[in-house]
């Protein structure tokens, strides 16, 4: 069984859009809050897991030997070296008030690496996808990231955890690193974040605490439109429940004094003596 990054990113396109189209047709019939989760905030719908349910049979069918780790489910252990990485509705806020930025997210590794991925819109089925080695894409079309403008320039994509002490803590680094970019957007879900950086409409994402599968097939499409991602030391310290991991994405050109803002804002624990 093949583990070709192309062969794989063309089965997460496949399966991203048939979930897409599930949750999509089962938003139009009404969509209520099924569960919760870290805080009475960070919600599931019955969408999320039908949707993931439906993306495990689908890729159980076709490769049997794969492991599988899903926001919404137990992990599935596999013998194959290859994992998916599943996020059924990355944005589920958004789509349970019928915001457009919510989308099914599928990644594959192979060996722990992120090799194939594809983000589908769950509103109009729009796909970002990318295969390592072979670039990304925007609904087929080749994307890259935009020239980096100076930091004073920059449009800066975020997001905010469920937990209270977490949010406060992001909020603080937010409001620090306002002043020394264009503008902070906060448009809820990591994924297409991601892609927004990967394909020119942002000049950088920030956001301390995401998981693997918010995170791992949008990275991937930002890696491949030539940009740089990469998981940082977090500064926030909550005993059982610290932020250690800062996902943060933006183009090559200009990583350094971005990260450096993002230092300075509190994003980043202080280098140790």
């Amino acid at each position: 069984m093949t583990a070709a990054p192309d062969a794989l990113r063309d089965l997460a396109r496949s399966i991203a859009h048939e979930g897409a189209a599930l949750a999509r047709e089962m938003r139009q019939g009404g969509i209520d809050v099924a569960d919760t989760k870290t805080s009475a905030v960070d919600v599931v719908t019955e969408a999320d897991r039908a949707v993931e349910a439906l993306v495990r049979q689908r890729i159980t069918a076709q490769r049997p030997d794969d492991a599988i780790l899903g926001e919404e489910g137990d992990d599935h252990p596999g013998t194959s070296g290859v994992r998916w990485v599943v996020d059924p509705i990355d944005g589920t806020v958004n789509y349970l008030y019928g915001l457009p930025d919510c989308a099914v997210s599928i990644a594959a590794e192979v060996e722990g690496r992120v090799v194939a991925g594809a983000v589908v819109t769950i509103p109009t089925g729009l796909e970002y996808a990318a295969a390592e080695g072979h670039g990304a894409t925007r609904d087929g079309r080749p994307i890259a990231v935009r020239p980096t403008p100076p930091l004073a320039e920059r449009l800066v994509l975020t997001g905010f955890g469920y937990r209270r002490e977490v949010r406060e803590h992001q909020a603080r680094c937010v409001a620090r690193l306002l002043p020394e970019v264009r503008d902070i957007r906060r448009m809820g879900s990591c994924a297409l974040d991601l892609c927004h950086v990967a394909d020119g409409s942002a000049d950088a994402y920030v956001e301390a605490g995401p998981h693997p599968w918010d995170w791992s097939a949008g990275g991937l499409v930002l890696r491949e439109a030539g940009g740089r991602f990469d998981l940082l030391d977090g500064s926030l310290d909550l005993g059982d429940h610290s932020v250690r991991n800062v996902v943060v994405g933006a183009p090559a050109q200009g990583w350094d004094s971005f990260v450096e803002a993002l230092a300075q804002a509190g994003f980043l624990a202080a280098p140790s003596a």
